[in-house]
C-alpha cells in the first residue's frame, strides 16, 4: 500500500455523477450508430443493424451525438436541474430514431430539446448578459429550426444550412468568450458580427419559396461567406494562436482549433462556389463533412480535455499519443476530400471516410484510457 508523505492529503478521485453518466451514454449511442450509418453510406458490406442509422446518419451525429453534449455541458455550467431536460429529450430523441416507433416521435423530442436549450441560454443571459451567449442562442435556435423543418416535411439536405448554423454558432461562440481575455477591439468585434450575421442571413434565405431553387442557392453562397469570415476571424483573434507555443496540453488544444479554423474556411469556400449542395454527390459530401467533421470534430477533440472533466467530474490527462487520432482525421478527410470527392476515386473515398471515423473511436478509445488510467493512480495514491 502507498501511503502519501506527511503533511500532503490525497483525495480520492470523486464519483461520476449517475444521470450525466447516464445521459453521456445515450450520446455515445447515437454516435456509434451514426458512425454505423456513416459505413452503409460509404457502400461497405457491413449488416444493416438497426434500418434508420444509414438514413438519420447526419441528425444522429450532430443532434443526437453533439446536441446532447452540448446541452448537457450548458445544463452543467447552469447548474439547475429542469436544465438537464434538454440533453435528456435529445438522447431520447435520437434513441426514438433507432428503436421502432414512429419516426416523428423522435424529431419531436429533438424539437423539444432545442427549446429547453434555447431557454437556459435566456436565463444564463439574465444573469450575465453577453454576446457570446447570444450567439450560442442562435445556434439553438438553429437547432429549433431545422428540426421544425424536419417534422415539415423537409429532406435532410435541405436542413444542413441549419444544423451546420447551431454547430458554427455555439462552438464559434464559445471561442468568443475566450477571445475575450485576449482584450478584443471594436474592429475585432464588427468583424465577427459581419461574419455571424452573414452565416445567418444566408441561413434564412436559404428557406425563402422559390420554385427553381435559386434563392435557396443564394442563402447556401451567403452562408459559405459567413463561415469563410469567422474561420478568418477564428485564425487572426483566438486566443490559439498565442496558446500554440506553450507545450503540453495548451499546445495540443490550439493545434485543434486551428486546424479546425483551416476545415471551417474550405467548408465556406465549397458553399459559397458551390450554392446549391444538392448538385453532385462529390460536392455534397465535401461541404458537409469539410465543416461536420474537419472543424466541428476537431473543435471537439480540442475542447475534449476542458469539457469532459466539468461535465463527468473525471481528470483527462494530456498524452502525446492524442496527436495520432488528430492526425488520422484531418489526413483522411484530407483523402476523402481531394482524392474521393474532387477526384471522384471510389476507393479513396472509401478509405477516407473509413479513416474518418476510426480517428472518431481512437478518440473515444485514448479518452476513456487516459481517464481509467488516472483514476487507478489517484487509487494507489
Amino acid at each position: 500500500m502507498v501511503t502519501s508523505p506527511p503533511g500532503v492529503t490525497v483525495r480520492p478521485a470523486p464519483a461520476v455523477p449517475a444521470r450525466r453518466l447516464a445521459l453521456f451514454a445515450a450520446a455515445l449511442v447515437s454516435l456509434l450508430a451514426g458512425l454505423w450509418g456513416g459505413l452503409l453510406l460509404l457502400g461497405l458490406p457491413v449488416p444493416t443493424l438497426v434500418a434508420p442509422t444509414a438514413a438519420d446518419h447526419g441528425p444522429l451525429m450532430a443532434l443526437g451525438f453533439l446536441g446532447t453534449v452540448i446541452s448537457l455541458e450548458r445544463a452543467v455550467a447552469l447548474g439547475r436541474g429542469w436544465a438537464f431536460a434538454a440533453p435528456a429529450l435529445a438522447g431520447a430523441g435520437s434513441v426514438a430514431l433507432l428503436v421502432s416507433v414512429p419516426a416523428v416521435v423522435g424529431r419531436l423530442l429533438l424539437c423539444a430539446a432545442a427549446i429547453v436549450l434555447v431557454v437556459v441560454y435566456v436565463v444564463v443571459h439574465r444573469i450575465q448578459p453577453a454576446l457570446h451567449l447570444r450567439v450560442m442562442a442562435a445556434g439553438a435556435v438553429c437547432w429549433y429550426v431545422a428540426t421544425v423543418l424536419w417534422l415539415a416535411g423537409w429532406s435532410l439536405p435541405r436542413l444542413v444550412p441549419w444544423i451546420a448554423g447551431f454547430l458554427v454558432l455555439t462552438i464559434i461562440g464559445e471561442r468568443l468568450e475566450l477571445a475575450r481575455v485576449a482584450m478584443l477591439t471594436r474592429t475585432s468585434v464588427r468583424r465577427f458580427l459581419v461574419g455571424a450575421g452573414l452565416l445567418g442571413l444566408g441561413l434564412v434565405v436559404s428557406v425563402l419559396p422559390s420554385g427553381d431553387g435559386v434563392v435557396g442557392a443564394t442563402g447556401v453562397r451567403i452562408a459559405g461567406a459567413g463561415m469563410i469570415g469567422l474561420a478568418l476571424w477564428g485564425a487572426v483573434h483566438d486566443v490559439a494562436r498565442r496558446t500554440v507555443r506553450i507545450p503540453g496540453v495548451t499546445r495540443f488544444m490550439a493545434v485543434c482549433l486551428l486546424a479546425g479554423y483551416v476545415w471551417l474556411f474550405t467548408g465556406g469556400t465549397i458553399w459559397l462556389v458551390a450554392g446549391n449542395l444538392g448538385d453532385g454527390i462529390g460536392t455534397y459530401d465535401a461541404a458537409l463533412h469539410a465543416v461536420f467533421l474537419g472543424f466541428v470534430m476537431s473543435m471537439i477533440f480540442g475542447h475534449a480535455p476542458v469539457i469532459v472533466p466539468a461535465v463527468l467530474r473525471v481528470r483527462l490527462p494530456f498524452a502525446r499519443w492524442f496527436y495520432a487520432h488528430v492526425a488520422l482525421l484531418h489526413t483522411s478527410l484530407l483523402i476523402r476530400v481531394v482524392l474521393g470527392d474532387a477526384a471522384r476515386l471510389t476507393v479513396w473515398w472509401q478509405i477516407g471516410g473509413v479513416g474518418t471515423e476510426l480517428a472518431v473511436l481512437a478518440f473515444l478509445a485514448a479518452s476513456a484510457t487516459a481517464v481509467v488510467r488516472s483514476r487507478r493512480q489517484r487509487r494507489s495514491a
